[in-house]
């Protein structure tokens, strides 16, 4: 019996996590920039496909799962999975779903649960054991994504901007973040690329200053949001393990798990990438 080779990735907006396996084998890792159809032209991710996902392809690939953001059905997947295509002439299956489904699937396994993203962007979904049954739409960076990265770079920028910082947080932030004000921020946000990925990099002072009361509720009061939006808004929702993958979930867990904690809820899986257990999915279809 044929055993096949996979080629799986995890894209999110900022950076994608690739696996190349197969049974038996050690699965062999890498990374590249994100890939979304939503920001970016099949032509944009054929580039990043040539330069830097095909250098560590050396031999033909079987099975593509491609998982992303911004993938949310077959039309708007379409400039992922025509550049996959031309890439990988060797692939008899190429696969390009959201990655709430690699969340879901490296999360849940085959059972049921709740799965949440909380890294740069938000999401949630209720699976099932083998499909997603229902989500509470994400309405994206403008309009949504509460607790992600994004959102709580864009809270703690607003509070510098208004003046409410603490003294002492306002002085580091001003230290850490040189030439930052109104219309340096407009810039970035409003005419140029990624304001979600901008955003985000001010994670890096939140984790620094963690421990500060005040930051320690921003994050609080945005995992509760997410909570009360999203989470709770699924029926029976403290009936299910709800679990959770990305950089923000996996490194505020503990403030996280003391929010789940609070409303009723069964705190599952908290993982940082759902890759592991989302190559191993994939691989058991075969045994």
């Amino acid at each position: 019996m044929k055993q096949s080779t996979y080629l799986i990735a995890d894209s999110g907006s900022t950076k994608t996590d690739w696996i190349i396996a197969r049974p038996g084998k050690s699965p062999f890792r890498f990374h590249s920039g994100g890939l979304n159809p939503f920001y970016q032209k099949k032509e944009e991710i054929a580039v990043i496909l040539e330069k830097e996902i095909l250098p560590y392809v050396t031999t033909p690939v079987d099975e593509v799962f491609f998982y992303g953001a911004g993938c949310a059905d077959r039309a708007t997947s379409r400039p992922i999975y025509d550049a996959l295509v031309d890439a990988l002439p060797s692939a008899e299956i190429i696969e390009v779903a959201s990655d709430m489904l690699a969340a879901a699937r490296g999360l849940c396994g085959r059972q049921p649960g709740i799965a949440c993203i909380l890294g740069t962007g938000a999401n949630n979904a209720f699976f099932d054991g083998n499909n997603i049954v229902h989500s509470i739409g994400s309405l994206g960076f403008w309009l949504g994504d509460e607790g992600s990265g994004s959102y709580l770079g864009k809270t703690l920028l607003v509070h510098f901007l208004q003046n409410e910082l603490p003294g002492d947080l306002h002085k580091q932030f001003e230290e850490t973040y040189p030439g930052t004000n109104r219309l340096a921020v407009l810039e970035k946000v409003y005419r140029q690329p990624f304001p979600n990925r901008y955003f985000a990099t001010f994670s890096h002072f939140i984790s620094k200053n963690i421990t500060h009361p005040f930051i320690h509720k921003l994050v609080a009061d945005a995992f509760t949001i997410f909570t009360e939006k999203y989470i709770l808004k699924h029926q029976d929702a403290n009936k299910y393990p709800v679990h959770f993958t990305g950089s923000i979930a996996f490194y505020y867990q503990d403030i996280l798990k003391v929010v789940l904690a609070e409303k009723g809820l069964i705190v599952g899986r908290i993982l940082k990438s759902p890759m592991e257990t989302l190559f191993e999915y994939h691989l058991q279809q075969e045994l």
